[in-house]
């Protein structure tokens, strides 16, 4: 058989400073047959995320991308063929191929996805993201009825389904996002009690106008200015869940700190805590279950971004590393299967 023309994006160079598009790269090639316990697969929906940008950092959950490498991303994928693997072509499955229309993955590092509702749902609320939300909120930051959430890039894929689940749980909830727009948004649509612009020059101030009993969890998706402005603020026994540290990702040098810690920690008995979703892996099945619920009763709503061909893949991340997304982006690079 002969071997199929494939089109990837490449990781150009790594950045120094502000990732830039000029920092990929497009070429043609060619991809063969599945070897065995292998999958050929076709890229449907491609995750976009910040964490992108950091693998371009230094060693992570992931080794470090190198120059001349595909750029790495995890994807929803249609199956074209198995050879000696226990999964049927036309399965759509999860995996990482990376930023290319397709790609040859190992059957034991992909997951089958049983689609509830529409394919992007898997990418966005029933997906990785929708899950960091569920796993973050409940099982590490732990809130009660009555307590104060606070939730950074909170109009974002992972911090606009925590915010929801935190008010599902009976808390009051505070969004933080860089957009007097996207505050509106999520007060008006997603049930959020109060909002906060993380560009105000009183960022402290109107997080403690917002928070007048002070905050019992933090959901951290930024780091940064935010984390030290939320950290006085913060009660006895609070808790701190760390999720992203975006303000971070975009720079050759990372500001050190925050500030107030551990000060705080100690004074306040605060837990700090982060996680990856995968530390729950056994534990998906069912949460998907409740989110899919949520999501058909109303009581989440869905943001989603679609950005649409494999050659926006760098204007897409540049972008919501800028914070011009609202909720989950991904990048379309094929159809859904008939």
């Amino acid at each position: 058989m002969t071997d199929r023309p494939n089109r990837q994006i490449l990781l150009a160079e790594r950045p120094t400073g502000n990732l830039e598009e000029s920092h990929f790269k497009a070429i043609d090639s060619t991809i063969g047959e599945p070897g065995p316990g292998e999958l050929l697969v076709r890229t449907i929906l491609l995750s976009i995320d910040p964490a992108n940008r950091a693998w371009m950092q230094g060693r992570t959950y992931r080794e470090q991308l190198g120059a001349g490498e595909v750029m790495a991303g995890g994807a929803l994928c249609e199956v074209v063929s198995a050879n000696d693997a226990p999964i049927s072509p036309g399965t759509i499955v999860w995996g990482e191929p990376g930023w290319q229309q397709y790609a040859v993955l190992p059957a034991n590092r992909v997951l089958p996805v049983m689609a509830r509702g529409p394919l992007t749902h898997h990418m966005s609320v029933l997906g990785i993201t929708g899950l960091t939300a569920y796993f973050g909120l409940l099982n590490v930051g732990q809130p009660k009825k009555g307590e104060t959430v606070v939730v950074s890039a909170a109009a974002g894929a992972t911090g606009s389904v925590a915010g929801q689940i935190a008010r599902i749980q009976g808390a009051q909830v505070v969004g933080v996002t860089g957009s007097d727009d996207k505050n509106r948004l999520l007060e008006r649509d997603l049930g959020f009690d109060a909002t906060v612009n993380h560009r105000s020059e009183t960022l402290r101030q109107d997080l403690a106008a917002a928070c007048p009993n002070g905050i019992d969890v933090y959901f951290d998706n930024v780091g940064g200015r935010v984390l030290e402005a939320v950290l006085p603020l913060m009660r006895t026994h609070g808790r701190v869940v760390c999720c992203g540290s975006v303000s971070q990702y975009d720079s050759a040098t990372p500001s050190p700190g925050p500030a107030g810690v551990p000060g705080q920690l100690i004074v306040k008995r605060l837990r700090m805590e982060g996680f990856l979703v995968s530390d729950f892996i056994g534990e998906w099945a069912k949460a998907q279950e409740q989110l899919a619920a949520w999501v058909a009763s109303g009581e989440v709503k869905v943001l989603e971004d679609v950005v649409d061909g494999l050659e926006s893949a760098p204007r897409a991340l540049v972008g919501i590393l800028a914070g011009d997304n609202v909720g989950k982006r991904m990048v379309r690079v094929a159809p859904d299967p008939a």
